[in-house]
């Protein structure tokens, strides 16, 4: 029995690090599409969209490739635009079918994106479209089924949350590293054959290092799964979700009336199972859906505005704009690194004692406060230094948008799991990330604006969009009025208690 919880406790360790190289190495690496776009220009694809034409008093061509690049854009625009929108779908597949089924499609669609890439050529250009998407979806898939990793480690799940989703922004580097092999000679299929060689290790770590159903939380003593001590995946997993749903039942008719409202918000007893209707139209879910669309809109905008902003602040100097350019895709390797700062924010609190009448639920939301005020105030501070038109200020520009953007993602899903049933994550985590993408879509009338009526200055749109960051800091704001009118409660209920037995 003791080599069985060995064996448990190395299984653990092997899934936590295996989903780190997953998340770094695959999940997110269509973010990394801009360093990819050279290699593709290189190779011709779109080629026949740019227009030669002869300069005036000079028998050298001019080509345009104005098309071409708008073509590119639309490729990355629709990958990251599905990345997101279909997040809804994948989590109610996550939920529904269980993590297995859910990776078995995670790796279909993935592969069929990568063998796209690799079997394209100039002209089957198109093939891009629906090969960067599937790269992006399936990449989004493996990251939601890798976050539940976080239960297996209590003390350390919000760390290790965060850390994941570092992970997956870091990711974005695979694809500079394809383009560093173009240059030594390796061709694009083959570098996208070796990515669809690989989910053969994606198919081996969903068999031996990931469970068939869903890693519960809170984690069950001797808890295991995969092939362990005889026995097979299915067996161990079933028995603790039978184990767990009687418990539910049983709570449920003898508990009901200790259901109590605060603020709107129904906080019900830890043995019953909110619905997800009721996690949806709760005030916990509107202002962290604003929280994370305000700071997402910004964090895009300045992205898709980001070479024209240079350029007017450089005044059109091409190294100057390089070097700056350079500076900014060196930062974004930098999200596994500011994540797990975030992490140990929400797990400060762990192995500590708790209030008197304290939920382990309460305590996580009351930790979740400063985490959610940070980044606030760290999107604040990038968008008035954004507004702020002095180019060497762009440095700081560029490491706060990193940690922000860090900050964001992983507090995102960390508060997810933290506020609501964990049987509810992946559809909760998928409706938010839906609604958000649906929000960014604000990021063309902005784009439309800024290269239309101001010219392209975009002063007024970032000051706009510093004014909106504002109303992110409702969301800190009222979990912590939330969580202190909880201790006042629980003091109240306990003071009657108190006299009775003097």
């Amino acid at each position: 029995m003791q080599g069985c919880v060995i064996g448990s406790k190395l299984r653990f360790w092997l899934t936590l690090l295996s989903g780190m190289l997953e998340c770094l190495c695959f999940a997110g690496v269509v973010f990394g599409f801009a360093s990819l776009v050279f290699v593709l220009k290189e190779d011709g694809y779109f080629s026949e969209l740019c227009i030669s034409n002869l300069q005036i008093n000079s028998s050298l061509p001019l080509t345009d490739c104005t098309s071409q690049d708008e073509q590119f854009s639309l490729v990355f625009t629709i990958a990251s635009f599905l990345n997101n929108f279909l997040s809804l779908v994948n989590g109610f597949l996550f939920d529904r079918f269980g993590t297995f089924m859910t990776r078995l499609l995670a790796i279909f669609v993935y592969t069929s994106g990568t063998l796209l890439v690799a079997f394209s050529n100039p002209e089957l250009s198109l093939m891009l479209f629906p090969a960067l998407s599937c790269i992006g979806v399936g990449g989004m898939l493996l990251l939601i089924t890798n976050m539940q990793v976080g239960n297996l480690f209590p003390a350390h799940r919000s760390t290790i949350i965060t850390i994941y989703n570092g992970a997956f922004d870091s990711s974005s580097a695979v694809f500079l590293l394809i383009k560093v092999l173009h240059e030594q000679g390796v061709s694009l299929r083959s570098s996208f054959l070796f990515l669809s060689i690989c989910s053969i290790i994606h198919l081996m770590r969903t068999v031996l290092l990931m469970p068939k159903t869903h890693i519960p939380h809170p984690l069950p003593d001797s808890y295991t799964y995969g092939v362990n001590c005889g026995r097979a995946n299915a067996y161990d997993v079933e028995q603790i979700d039978d184990r767990r749903e009687v418990m539910r039942v049983s709570l449920e008719g003898s508990e009901t009336d200790t259901a109590t409202k605060d603020n709107g918000i129904e906080t019900q007893n830890v043995g019953e199972v909110r619905s997800f209707q009721s996690c949806v139209l709760s005030w916990f879910f509107l202002w962290h859906l604003v929280w994370l669309s305000i700071m997402q809109l910004r964090l895009y905008l300045f992205i898709g505005t980001l070479n024209p902003t240079l350029e007017r602040l450089a005044n059109n100097d091409p190294g100057l704009v390089s070097r700056y350019t350079n500076a900014f895709a060196m930062t974004q390797l930098c999200g596994v690194l500011c994540a797990p700062w975030n992490g140990f924010l929400l797990d400060r609190h762990k192995g500590k004692p708790r209030a008197a009448g304290e939920t382990e639920q309460e305590a996580d939301l009351r930790s979740s406060c400063l985490s959610l005020f940070l980044t606030s105030l760290q999107s604040l501070v990038f968008s008035v230094c954004v507004s702020i038109p002095i180019l060497p200020l762009q440095y700081l520009t560029f490491i706060l948008q990193v940690l922000n953007r860090s900050f964001l993602y992983g507090g995102n899903a960390a508060f997810i799991s933290i506020a609501f049933p964990a049987c509810h994550f992946g559809k909760l985590y998928g409706l938010m990330m839906s609604l958000s993408a649906v929000f960014s879509l604000l990021q063309y009338p902005c784009f439309s604006l800024v290269k239309g009526p101001l010219g392209g200055d975009p002063f007024y749109v970032d000051v706009t969009l510093t004014l909106l960051t504002l109303l992110a800091f409702i969301h800190p704001a009222y979990i912590f009025v939330h969580s202190r009118n909880r201790a006042r409660s629980r003091k109240k209920n306990l003071q009657p208690t108190g006299q009775k037995e003097a």
